[in-house]
């Protein structure tokens, strides 16, 4: 189940698209949607389909949908993914990634007076037909993934930034005839400590995983973390030590290498290496920082990476 990654203008898994629905879905149309197509997939809907079919719909379903079900469904997980959706969209919109766009529903919504209606308008469409045949489920999921982008761009800006931090409760007044303090500004979280504190969750909650020898959701976690923000050395550093301990040399000594071109003094990075070079086979510093060399590959990962995948 590999498709060309061209069609995907996310840098992380777009959930939303996976199950077809709007980035402003409530949690009541998510379950509705879900259900419909679990139903699509579930065996008594294909007793005409042959087993390599009903093997597919299986997959589609265990490895994308419901996935992205739970995402969508938690509320933790859910807010942090509202704020990261929010940030991108800021971005894209600044990098001018609408000049990037490939499909014609897609590239009219960017800078379109009507962006709600056309956005939801081209959904249905695109939801309806999503899942009728298992061969083009990834090829609509990537469009309606690069439509969620499109509206992402047109929207940027719009209903103001992530909600802050709840304001302190308000100190007790003064006694009359003193002079009254001058208002103190509401507190409100700088983009920097919320990246710090989504990159914080996705580690904690790897960590929990990590803690139940559950490697293989802790390194899901941490993938879909340095998809989101590539340039953090902590989150590279803690998946190479799960590939580690999850047997996978080659992966660990991929992102223990980036951890380390990004951060040579990364405590946990520096600490690894010679682990990680004693699994691999390796000697010397193969995986050290900028300008070492290292025979680790780059490894595939399917749709949004959301599959995994071997070096290649």
């Amino acid at each position: 189940m590999n498709i060309d990654q061209g069609l995907f203008k996310f840098d992380f898994t777009d959930h939303h698209a996976i199950l077809g629905v709007s980035l402003e879905a409530d949690a009541k149309q998510i379950r509705k949607r879900y259900l419909k197509i679990a139903r699509k997939l579930h065996p008594d809907s294909l007793r005409s389909a042959t087993d390599t079919e009903k093997q597919q719909a299986s997959d589609f379903l265990s490895k994308m949908v419901n996935p992205a079900y739970e995402k969508l469904t938690q509320d933790k997980e859910a807010t942090e993914y509202k704020i990261v959706l929010k940030m991108r969209g800021q971005q894209l919109k600044q990098q001018q990634a609408g000049q990037q766009l490939e499909s014609t529903p897609a590239k009219q919504l960017v800078g379109a007076s009507n962006a709600s209606n056309l956005y939801n308008n081209s959904l249905k469409s695109l939801a309806d037909e999503q899942y009728d045949t298992l061969d083009q489920v990834l090829t609509v999921t990537g469009q309606i993934s690069e439509l969620n982008l499109a509206y992402l761009i047109s929207t940027a800006g719009e209903g103001g930034a992530p909600a802050a931090a709840p304001a302190a409760a308000p100190a007790a007044a003064p006694p009359p005839g003193a002079p009254q303090p001058a208002a103190a500004p509401a507190p409100t979280a700088s983009p920097r400590q919320q990246r710090a504190s989504i990159i914080g969750s996705y580690l904690n909650r790897a960590r929990e995983f990590e803690n139940k020898k559950d490697y293989s959701r802790a390194i899901l976690e941490l993938r879909e973390a340095v998809k989101s923000h590539p340039n953090n050395a902590d989150c590279h550093a803690a998946l190479a030590n799960l590939y580690l301990k999850a047997n996978q040399a080659t992966m660990a000594r991929i992102h223990l290498k980036k951890a380390l071109d990004i951060n040579p003094e990364n405590p946990l990075a520096k600490g690894l290496s010679p682990k990680i070079n004693k699994a691999a086979g390796t000697t010397g510093k193969a995986t050290g920082g900028k300008g070492q060399s290292s025979s680790g590959k780059k490894g595939g990962g399917g749709l949004f990476g959301l599959f995994g995948g071997k070096g290649k």
